[in-house]
């Protein structure tokens, strides 16, 4: 299948402020079953965009914009071929995986990171579900990745995009960055490598997703001994969806923002998102006005401003 995809991201200061420097993860990867056939990059203000590839392989565009501004808008429209995945009937065995882990080098993704880290309401989740080594390292993530979606309510905005996993536990509520973190912190406890993907999920009409269409998307990705890297959606309860279009590959979500920034001044920020994922029979030019607006709040900069100013979270 062919998508479209659109993601219009509005940054919009009150009063102005001068100096922006930013960088996104925006170009959908191209490796295994999908490939990136064309990516446009669009800025208003008007800025020399540079690009280089991160630690992971991920494409990262970042620019900056000197005179005042009061807004900031980043256009991104790409069009991504993903092919339909074969699945081995045979998962493998925990000593099949203990065996891969041991040949290959995925220790990153197997230690504890920013936001996927071990803490007691994280412990007493593992409790609930008797998250201990049983069955298959494939079967244990299925019924992980249902137990998330069941236990957790998804609300949009009910975290932010730097909340610690405790608050969703806590709350029993949360987004798709959240439920991801939880999942990865899990995966990892018993030596599962796990990753966090940045990007998008095609909704069809017929499907029941939980995720927002108007948003970027974020799931995992965990090494199976006999399968290789296979995705996980604890937010929909999807595995190995070919819907899911993958942008950029981090350990957690500190990895990947789709956009992260600094600037000078004192403002008032609003961030405003609109996405829109189409299939290649069905390409939409214009996916109009932003659909998706994050809470502002007021934003006093310092000479070393806070990098999360500017910052977007995965719903």
């Amino acid at each position: 299948m062919i998508y479209s995809v659109r993601h219009i991201t509005a940054f919009r200061y009150q009063p102005a402020v001068r100096e922006s420097m930013m960088e996104v993860r925006l170009r959908p990867r191209s490796e295994g079953r999908q490939r990136c056939l064309s990516f446009q990059l669009d800025l208003q203000p008007t800025a020399n965009v540079m690009s280089y590839r991160d630690f992971l392989g991920n494409t990262v565009h970042h620019f900056d914009i000197a005179p005042s501004h009061s807004e900031v808008t980043v256009a991104a429209q790409g069009l991504v071929e993903v092919q339909s995945h074969e699945f081995e009937m045979d998962h493998g065995t925990w000593e099949d995986l203990d065996r891969r882990v041991a040949a290959e080098d995925h220790w990153e993704m197997l230690l504890p990171s920013q936001f996927a880290c071990p803490s007691e309401p994280l412990q007493r989740f593992a409790q609930e579900v008797n998250w201990a080594r049983r069955d298959t390292p494939h079967q244990m993530l299925t019924e992980l990745n249902r137990a998330i979606y069941e236990k957790f309510s998804y609300v949009p905005n009910s975290t932010k995009v730097d909340s610690p996993i405790d608050e969703a536990l806590e709350a029993r509520q949360g987004v798709c960055q959240d439920f991801s973190h939880i999942m990865i912190a899990l995966a990892r406890s018993l030596q599962i490598p796990c990753r966090y993907v940045s990007g998008y999920l095609y909704h069809e009409p017929k499907e029941k997703d939980r995720s927002l269409e108007s948003a970027s998307h974020a799931w995992v990705e965990a090494l199976l001994p006999n399968q290789g890297w296979t995705a996980f959606d604890p937010t929909n309860n999807l595995v190995g969806c070919d819907r899911h279009i993958r942008v950029a590959l981090g350990r957690d979500y500190a990895d990947v923002p789709p956009t992260r920034g600094v600037y000078k001044g004192e403002a008032q920020s609003e961030l405003a998102v609109a996405v829109s994922v189409t299939a290649s029979d069905m390409i939409a030019e214009d996916v109009g006005p932003a659909s998706f607006v994050v809470r502002s709040r007021p934003v006093v900069a310092k000479p070393a401003p806070r990098r999360r100013d500017q910052e977007q979270q995965q719903q």
